[in-house]
Formats: C-alpha cells, sequence, structure tokens
C-alpha cells in the first residue's frame, strides 16, 4: 500500500475541497418578507465569515426579482441557489420558485415543489440545517403569516443552534415570529436592523474551551456551581436533573452561556439565582419537546401491524383498553397512537372503550398536548386522508376531533420519582430514556414494565434498548424496537418507598475546608433538610389534599394508612385510604371545610400488615393561605395507653398545641349523626334536581333535533369553506411576495424613466414611439413642433395627425421598420423651412414580441446654413479665410486653399485649417513677403479692436509666374466671437490695365 494519503493501493485518489466549517444562517420569510430582508443586510457587515440562505414563499407563475432587489442593499454576492451548488461564506444564497431545498454536507439540494398541496419551505430547510451543522446552525424567522419555521426552530434549538425572529411589532405579518415566539426557544427577539448585529456577537463568540481548571479550588468552585444549578432547577420545577446525562445537562447549560454572553459557570449561577426568567428558560432548553406525528413512520406502521392489530383482536371487552405514554411532550406521539386505534378499530368492525394515559413532566407540555391545537406544519407528517379524518382546520391550525381528544388523559408525572400506571396494554416509551443516566434508565424500564400487564407490548425509540431486561421480553421488532412482556416484574412499589412519599434532603456538595465558593452557594438546602427533621420527628404523618380531596403533599411516613388498589392510579383520597378509614375521613374533611374549623374523629381501629390493631384519631385541618383556594389537612394520630397492642408512636407525645389551640378543644364529631344529617341533605337535593332536569331533557332533545340538522349543513359548508381558505391563503401570500417585488421594481423603472424624460429633454430632438399597429406609445415635447399632438393621443394611430413634414414615405418606412427590421435615414424638409435628419429604427421591448418602430428628427438648418455659406465664399474669386481670436484659421474658400497649394504649402499646414495664420508670415511661405510684419500687426490690432479696419497693398514674388500685386484687407466679424475676415483679392491685371 502506498504511503501516499493521496493514494490508495497504488489509485491516485482526486482530493475533495474541504467542508464548510462556518456558521451557516438559515432566513425564513413570506408576506412583507422583502422589506425584512433588506432592513436585516443593511444592517450586517460583509465579512462574516458566514453563509447565509434565504428561503421565502415565492410564487410558482412569477419570475422573482429578489436577487437583484437585495443586491442593492448588500455588498456580498446574492446568488439564485442551482442543484447541487455548494454554500460559500459571506454570499446570499436565495431560494428558486416553485422548489424546496435542504442542505446535505455543504451541498444545497433543490427538489420541485408540489404546486397542489401546501408546502412547508422553511421548516424542511431548517431541520436538515440542523442536522447537518447542529450548533453551527443559526436560523432566522422575518414576517410572514402562518406557522412555517416553527417545526425548523425546534429542530435547531435540539441541535444546539442559535435562534432569532423578528420583533412582532416590526413585522408587516406576524403570524410567523409570533408562532416561533411562542415555542419559548427564541434566544432574541428583534427588529429586522439589530439583527445582524446580535448575529455577529454569536458568531464571534465561540462556547468556551473545556480545560481542566488551573487550582484544586477552582475545580470545587466548578462542582459547587454545577451543585448549585442543580438544586436551583430542582427546587424551582422538582425535577433532579441529576438523573440526565452530564454531557447534555453541560451542553445546555453551556449554549445559554453562550448566549446570555457570560464568560463562565460560576457568573452563570449569579445569573441564575437572580433571573428567574432564565432559570425557566434553562428548565425549558432541558426538556425540549422535539417530537411530531408518526415519528418514524415505518416504526409506526409496524406497530399497528403488530401490536395494536393484536391489542383489538384479544380484547375481551370487559376492561377498557389501556395504553401509557410517559415523556409525550406537546401530545403529537399520543395522538399518533389513539389514531392507529381509530383505525385498527375501524377494520375490525368493534368499537371498544380505550383509554390513553400521556403523562410528563413539564406542565406547559401537558397544556399545549390537552388543547389538541396544532400549527399548518403537522400537513408535512400526516397524510390528507388522516388530516380529514380526525382533524377540523380552523384557520391556520389543526384541532384534534373530539373523539379522538376524549380518548386520552393528560396528566403531569414524573417518570423517575412517582408511581408508574398498571395493567397497560401498550406502553410507548420513544426518545425519553436517552437523556438519562444508565442507572436512571434501568429504574425507568423497571418501571415500565411493572405498568405492563400479561402479554402488553413495549414500544421504545429508535436509540433505546431494554438492556438487562432481554429476559424478560420478547421482541416483536428488533429493527423497531417493539417488545412485549413475558414475564411481570414484583418491585417494592407501595406509597411509603415512593420518592414523593418520603423526605428526601438535598445537600449541595460542600467545600473543602478553608476554601470559599466565592457566594455561590446559599443557605436554602439547609433550611430545607431542617425542616425536615423537625416535620420527621414532631408533626403527625398528614395528607395535604385540595377542595376536591386529591391528593397534594405528603408529611411523614403514610405507608402504613394508605393502600394502592390494582387499576388505574388515581390521587383521590378514597382510592388510597382503607375501607374502614374512607367513611370518616370523607364525613370529617366536608364539615372541616364547610365550618372552617378543625374537627377529629373517635378511635378509630386499623388492621395493619403484620397482623395487630392500632387505634387513631383522624384530625381534618383547613388551610387557607393568604392568597388562594382552601386546602385541608388530613392527620393520623395514633392514641397511647389503650392495651398492650398498641402501636406506640415515633414522635414525643408532648406536643399538644396545634396552630395555637389545645389539641384536647378540637370538636370530635359523631360519624353517625353526620352521616344521616348529610344524607336528608342530598335526598331533598336530588329530588329537586330530578324534577329540573326531567324538564330540560325534554327541551334539549327538541333542540338537538334542530341544531342536529343545521350542524349538518354548518360542517358541509365548513369544510368547503376551509378547503377554499387554504388556497387562498397560500396564493394570497405568494401574490404579496410577487407584489412587494414588483413595488420596487417600480420605483426603479419610474426613476429610470425620469432618467429617460430628463435626457430626452436636454438633447432637444423631436422623437416619436409606434407599436407594431403604428399606435403612438410615447414622444418627446419636440415632437409637437412637427406633429399636432397632445398628451391625451397616447395609442391613436401616428397617420392620424398632421404634420409639417414634407416627406411622404414616413408611414410606409414606418411600416417597414417593424415588418423588417431595417433602419431609414433621410434628410428632409419641413413646412417651417427647416432641415431635419430622419432616422427611422425598429425596437422590441422583448426579444419574442412584435418589434415596434421610434423615429427621431435631428434639426440640421443651421448645418445647411453653414454649407451654403461655405459654397457661397467658394463661388468668390478672391482668397477668403476667417480667424478666431488667436490667428487659427476656422473658414477657408477654395481660391485661398488653391493659392497656398501653389505657394509652397501642398499640404495646408501653415494655411489649412485649424492651423495659425500668424505663423505663415513668421516661418511659412508669406514671411517672404516685404510687409509680412506689419500686415501680421495690422491684423492683430484689427482683432483687439484696436483698429477697424486694415488694409494694405504687397508684392509677393514668384519665380514661375513673376511678381503680383496682391490687396490685403481685414475686417473685424460682428459676431458673439471675436474674429476677423481675411481677403487676398490679386490687383496684378488691374494694375496693367490702370497702366495700359
Amino acid at each position: 500500500m502506498s504511503d501516499d494519503p493521496n493514494t490508495m493501493d497504488g489509485v491516485e485518489m482526486t482530493s475533495l475541497p474541504s467542508r464548510f466549517d462556518g456558521y451557516v444562517v438559515g432566513i425564513g420569510a413570506s408576506a412583507g418578507g422583502l422589506d425584512a430582508l433588506e432592513r436585516f443586510f443593511q444592517g450586517l457587515p460583509a465579512d462574516t465569515g458566514a453563509a447565509y440562505v434565504v428561503v421565502q414563499h415565492l410564487s410558482p407563475d412569477h419570475k422573482s426579482m429578489m436577487a437583484n432587489l437585495l443586491a442593492r442593499h448588500t455588498p456580498m454576492p446574492v446568488v439564485t441557489v442551482e442543484h447541487d451548488m455548494r454554500i460559500e461564506a459571506n454570499r446570499v444564497h436565495l431560494i428558486p420558485p416553485a422548489s424546496l431545498m435542504t442542505i446535505s454536507g455543504d451541498i444545497l439540494r433543490l427538489s420541485p415543489k408540489n404546486p397542489r398541496g401546501l408546502t412547508l419551505p422553511i421548516d424542511l430547510f431548517f431541520c436538515s440545517l440542523a442536522k447537518e451543522f447542529g450548533n453551527r446552525a443559526i436560523g432566522v424567522i422575518l414576517s410572514g403569516t402562518g406557522s412555517d419555521g416553527t417545526r425548523g426552530a425546534v429542530a435547531i434549538n435540539d441541535a444546539g443552534g442559535f435562534l432569532v425572529a423578528q420583533d412582532p411589532e416590526t413585522a408587516k405579518f406576524d403570524g410567523m415570529p409570533r408562532s416561533v415566539i411562542a415555542t419559548g426557544l427564541i434566544d432574541a427577539v428583534l427588529p429586522p436592523e439589530e439583527i445582524g448585529p446580535r448575529l455577529v456577537d454569536h458568531i464571534h463568540q465561540r462556547p468556551q474551551p473545556k480545560v481542566r481548571p488551573p487550582s484544586m479550588a477552582m475545580e470545587i468552585d466548578r462542582d459547587s456551581a454545577h451543585e448549585e444549578v442543580m438544586h436551583l432547577l430542582q427546587h424551582a420545577g422538582g425535577i433532579d436533573f441529576r438523573d440526565y446525562k452530564p454531557a447534555t445537562v453541560m451542553r445546555r447549560m453551556e449554549r445559554r452561556m453562550q448566549v446570555r454572553q457570560t464568560p463562565d459557570l460560576l457568573s452563570y449561577v449569579r445569573l441564575l439565582s437572580t433571573d428567574r426568567g432564565e432559570l425557566a428558560t434553562l428548565r425549558r432548553e432541558l426538556l425540549i419537546p422535539v417530537t411530531s406525528f408518526f415519528r418514524d413512520p415505518d416504526a409506526f406502521e409496524v406497530l399497528a401491524e403488530t401490536a395494536i392489530r393484536t391489542i383489538v383482536s384479544d380484547h375481551s371487552g370487559n376492561q377498557p383498553i389501556r395504553v401509557w405514554v410517559p415523556g409525550v411532550a406537546t401530545g403529537e406521539e399520543a395522538y399518533s397512537i389513539a389514531i392507529l386505534f381509530a383505525e385498527a378499530f375501524e377494520k375490525a368492525r368493534r368499537w371498544p372503550n380505550i383509554k390513553i394515559f400521556a403523562t410528563d413532566v413539564e406542565p406547559q407540555n401537558i397544556e399545549i398536548a390537552g388543547a389538541g391545537v396544532f400549527t399548518e406544519a403537522i400537513t408535512a407528517e400526516v397524510s390528507p386522508e388522516r388530516l380529514e379524518q380526525f382533524f377540523i382546520k380552523r384557520g391556520n391550525h389543526f384541532v384534534v376531533k373530539t373523539e379522538i381528544r376524549q380518548s386520552i388523559v393528560f396528566a403531569r408525572h414524573n417518570l423517575l420519582e412517582d408511581p408508574p400506571f398498571t395493567r397497560m396494554d401498550l406502553v410507548s416509551c420513544r426518545n425519553l430514556l436517552i437523556y438519562f443516566r444508565p442507572e436512571a434508565q434501568e429504574r425507568a424500564l423497571r418501571r415500565l414494565q411493572y405498568a405492563l400487564a400479561p402479554g402488553g407490548f413495549l414500544f421504545l425509540g429508535p436509540s433505546e434498548t431494554i438492556a438487562n431486561l432481554h429476559t424478560d421480553f420478547t421482541a416483536v421488532s428488533s429493527k423497531h424496537k417493539i417488545y412485549r412482556i413475558l414475564r411481570h416484574v414484583s418491585l417494592p412499589l407501595d406509597v411509603a418507598s415512593s420518592p414523593r412519599t418520603r423526605q428526601v434532603t438535598i445537600v449541595p456538595a460542600s467545600p473543602r475546608p478553608g476554601v470559599r465558593t466565592r457566594g455561590v452557594a446559599t443557605d436554602a438546602a439547609a433550611i430545607d433538610a431542617a425542616q425536615g427533621v423537625l416535620l420527621h420527628a414532631y408533626a403527625p404523618t398528614s395528607l395535604l389534599l385540595n377542595q376536591h380531596h386529591d391528593l397534594l403533599h405528603v408529611f411523614g411516613d403514610v405507608g402504613p394508612y394508605l393502600r394502592i388498589s390494582e387499576g388505574s392510579v388515581s390521587l383521590d383520597l378514597s382510592k388510597l385510604l382503607p375501607n374502614s378509614l374512607v367513611a370518616v375521613a370523607k364525613a370529617l374533611l366536608y364539615k372541616a371545610a364547610r365550618d372552617r374549623l378543625p374537627l377529629r374523629s373517635d378511635i378509630i381501629g386499623l388492621a395493619l400488615d403484620n397482623e395487630r390493631t392500632e387505634r387513631l384519631r383522624l384530625v381534618a385541618r383547613p388551610v387557607e393561605p393568604p392568597s388562594g383556594e382552601l386546602h385541608l389537612l388530613l392527620s393520623f394520630e395514633p392514641v397511647i395507653g389503650y392495651g398492650p397492642e398498641e402501636v406506640l408512636p415515633s414522635e414525643p407525645s408532648n406536643l399538644r398545641i396545634i396552630e395555637g389551640m389545645d389539641r384536647e378543644a378540637i370538636e370530635t364529631i359523631s360519624l353517625d349523626r353526620e352521616t344521616t344529617q348529610r344524607i336528608e341533605n342530598l335526598e331533598r337535593e336530588l329530588a329537586a334536581t330530578r324534577e329540573s332536569l326531567q324538564a330540560t331533557i325534554e327541551e334539549l332533545e327538541t333542540a338537538n333535533e334542530e341544531l342536529q340538522a343545521t350542524n349538518e349543513e354548518l360542517m358541509a359548508s365548513n369544510e368547503e369553506l376551509q378547503s377554499s381558505n387554504e388556497e387562498l391563503q397560500s396564493v394570497n401570500e405568494e401574490l404579496y411576495t410577487v407584489n412587494a417585488e414588483n413595488q420596487e421594481k417600480i420605483e426603479i423603472l419610474n426613476r429610470l424613466n425620469a432618467d429617460l424624460d430628463s435626457m430626452a429633454k436636454a438633447a432637444s430632438i423631436a422623437t416619436v414611439f409606434v407599436d407594431a399597429q403604428l399606435r403612438l406609445t410615447r414622444f418627446t415635447p419636440e415632437a409637437t413642433t412637427l406633429f399636432k399632438i397632445r398628451d391625451t393621443d397616447l395609442g391613436r394611430p401616428i397617420d392620424d395627425f398632421t404634420n409639417l413634414l414634407q416627406y411622404p414615405e414616413f408611414i410606409t418606412d414606418l411600416r417597414q421598420t417593424i415588418e423588417r427590421g431595417e433602419m431609414f435615414e433621410h434628410e428632409i424638409k419641413a413646412a417651417n423651412n427647416r432641415h431635419y435628419l430622419v432616422r427611422v429604427l425598429p425596437y422590441a421591448v422583448r426579444s419574442n414580441e412584435p418589434r415596434g418602430a421610434v423615429a427621431t428628427f435631428v434639426d440640421i438648418t443651421s448645418l445647411r446654413d453653414i454649407e451654403h455659406l461655405q459654397a457661397v465664399l467658394d463661388s468668390l474669386p478672391m482668397q477668403v479665410a476667417v480667424l478666431d481670436s488667436k490667428g487659427t484659421i476656422t473658414i477657408a474658400n477654395d481660391a485661398w486653399r488653391d493659392f497656398a497649394r501653389s505657394h509652397g504649402d501642398p499640404e495646408l499646414k501653415s494655411c489649412g485649417l485649424g492651423a495659425n495664420y500668424f505663423d505663415a508670415y513668421r516661418t511659412g511661405y508669406l514671411a517672404a513677403v516685404p510687409q509680412a510684419e506689419a500686415i501680421r500687426l495690422g491684423i492683430e490690432q484689427v482683432i483687439a479692436n484696436e483698429r477697424s479696419s486694415f488694409w494694405l497693398e504687397y508684392v509677393l514674388p514668384d519665380a514661375e509666374a513673376g511678381a503680383h500685386q496682391y490687396l490685403l484687407y481685414a475686417a473685424p466679424i460682428r459676431h458673439g466671437r471675436v474674429g476677423v475676415i481675411v481677403s487676398h483679392i490679386d490687383l496684378t491685371d488691374w494694375s496693367v490695365h490702370r497702366d495700359e
């Protein structure tokens, strides 16, 4: 093998260009985006080193002028993307019309756009950008309607990229910016002109390198700071992120540090301690709801054909089908499974009850998922048939239909801490375990296994595995991670062992002696620990409940008093207490809430698991916070001194004062008396309610029949209108983009038109334009001196107007020019005694359109006058020339030129046009004249207005013809320009005749 790195096995390899390693800025815009793009690029320097890709909603039926328009606002080159074009730094790449674009490596790929369906080109490009460039991807969302770009922005954030949105107040259409801002993932919201400088700050501030601290003290500070972040997050949201992979957590923290431009982790901890908004943002960053409908479609298809079909066919009908989806995020996975079950029911022609429990640790995600409202981005994930069957279109959003929504129960639940659900036919936990540490993954998988009913199915993500549980499951599809349980697991999952029911002390890592943590650590952890010790030692075991008797919090060890029964897990007190305590507890709580007074029960005997009986009293107390609804506190107080079988409490018995009251002062109620009174009241209320309900039902039945018919008509009309509205919305966005480009192009054409008019006026040339039918389309003001036309005559045939031209072939020449593309040129005379040079030229706006013609009329009367004057001078026998103020010859007749040629100046260097006449007397052929100096002085005096005229007779010797006598006469020209006319008259013949 060759040692040359460019060869392999002796075969030379062609070196490929290195991949682009800079930042790539994806810019999404729609309606109103042209103005935002121009303002964005005006505020952006040309040497950032990043590549810019503009993805806009463009009309497929109109040629885009975006490249020309943007090029006027940035010094960077602006190019329209071609297939397989490589991105380059400091260049703007524009998506062409009727195309979808993705990026692979650093190559831009184009594909044709579906002209009928709704497409989301911004989401498509952003998702591919996030996949290829990770934290070097930057997403910018500008003006536009709809929600295109929202899903792509989530993908960029998940990859660690940077996101900026235009301030909705500055956008012409704020739909797209508001949609992406609502995700809570945007790093900056700015006007377009301020986005460029913010991107430059982000590009040039690279993430801090991970190097080992120079001293042990710095290492301790960093560890303490990291622990303090974990404590702040757990205190604010109740989630212990110590169970998450440290690399993932640290990467997210470093990204937020870069966005907030904090130099180190200690500074970021200080920021979190004072800025609750940043703490909430970091929490959302660590719990990114990255999900979609039918994520990995092949896996969902296999799930439907195997697990779901089996569950539906094997279902007996006595109990509902039970499904659990932990880590549901914003609900797409739960709705996808509900749709698959609905389709399976339809195929099997049986519709059993189904209950899907969708849980997540983030309350905001549960709220979004429960609403069941999704943006138009789901059209790329859900087929049109499923959209029509399971969703309702409302504006730019899709709403899940009621029958699907009612089958799902959304609830907050922590998979690692809260008790798991039970007897589940299917558990779908996809792409959640990958964020946990290995030990947390093992714990979560055990809980999922415990939740499954015999023969239940487990559905995991593509990067997840059942690890050490492979002997308890059989693989239905190893490729798509679908498993079926073989052996149920029994775990010590009673309430007493649940993390929610035992006091957990969170103590941050302590620094070594003599080392300070720079004020980062707080006393909150110590205070929490101290409170836990006091409650455990002195307070009775208690339950905090809301007005509906749902369990909210546990104080102490409640293991002996609570039971978790088989079936659906609920926090309702009546389902958690032993049957012997339920009636007493509910009576106490009801009266305590009604009278706002603490109450206690008689002594009750409770059978324990170890076959012993404990005597206790139940105490109910109302808890009224300064602001908020009433809560209730139910306490279990063991009774001491009733016999050898009594169980002594672990806490001291000398604590007697409760909320300022002696314990014996609390009223003890009789259960039988309270129950009888309560039953009588309820029976009276029930009788009245039945009568009212019967009347209401009869009225509603009548109204319902009418509403049913009306509703069917409205549903049909609504579906038609929604379909039409969707098409119109898409067309409207494209037309708005085209209109914006045309408006700017019109402004440019107006300026060019003004320049053309000004140039025509300055040239003072009569010009007329006609189209292929000889209709007048344009003319200059000077044309009105030749044609009887006005501004209102545009569009009329040119031969309708009278003119002053003595040019009968004018119309014929126009037609031949239009038909053949020939040019004609004539000199003509007009009725106003002026002479014109006429040029008839063809012109066409576009090469494939019919030609028109333009005729120009240049006034050459002055030239004709000059030619006439020259002819007059040439007809004179004497020599005549005109000199300017410097003695330069400007006009000369034929006699002058012939004389010069015959007297030693054949090339007219001394006496031709442009020659200086005075030089002929100094060094030329006239220097032989005896009076040469006198002649020169005399002419100069006439030019200087020192003499009114000058004449002189002189003799010019001639070797061949003998001496000739001449009369020179010079007189000033009466004109604005200074000059003199000089003539030489030959007097030789006159002298001979005179002598005779």
